[in-house]
């Protein structure tokens, strides 16, 4: 399982992690578009947070129970107490890393991120201090995107967790 914040390329390592360990992968933001039938940011815009946490907390707890491959998490799932309880025990966590100046680029902070809008730099700053000590807590490796390529953080990952 890929935790981590926006930017930190949880979609493109899962998928080349996946295809290296020849298992499935599954994004959970892409699982709750495809279940509301909306984006998140019209989620976000026309039924709220509040909504879109609770589709997301659903679908998180659904792949836990039934997927058997890498999940990337979009980067505020695991807020939830019951997401984060679930994960806890989980041996294959990893906290991808990223910092503003590798994920800013990435994000382009004018794509559909609703947590970042007003001013999208300092949107993420408050979103990682926030977030930072949970994303710790809950993997049992760390590792940094940052000027990397997805290959490269495959191959740490696969040594990290001795996969």
């Amino acid at each position: 399982m890929l935790i981590g914040p926006p930017g930190a390329g949880k979609t493109a390592v899962g998928k080349a992690l996946a295809k290296k360990l020849g298992i499935s992968f599954v994004d959970s933001d892409k699982v709750v578009e495809e279940k509301s039938g909306k984006s998140i940011s019209e989620i976000f815009i026309t039924d709220g947070e509040p909504a879109f946490r609770k589709i997301e907390r659903e679908v998180v707890m659904n792949l836990l129970e039934n997927q058997d491959g890498v999940i990337a998490l979009g980067g505020g799932a695991v807020m939830d107490q019951e997401v984060s309880d679930r994960i806890e025990p989980m041996a294959r966590v990893v906290f991808l890393d990223v910092s503003i100046s590798n994920a800013a680029p990435r994000v382009g902070f004018n794509r559909n991120r609703p947590l970042l809008l007003g001013n999208p730099r300092q949107q993420w700053i408050a979103l990682m201090e926030k977030r930072r000590s949970t994303y710790e807590s809950l993997a049992k490796a760390r590792v940094s995107t940052d000027n990397k390529k997805p290959a490269q953080v495959v191959e740490e990952i696969v040594n990290e967790l001795a996969l």
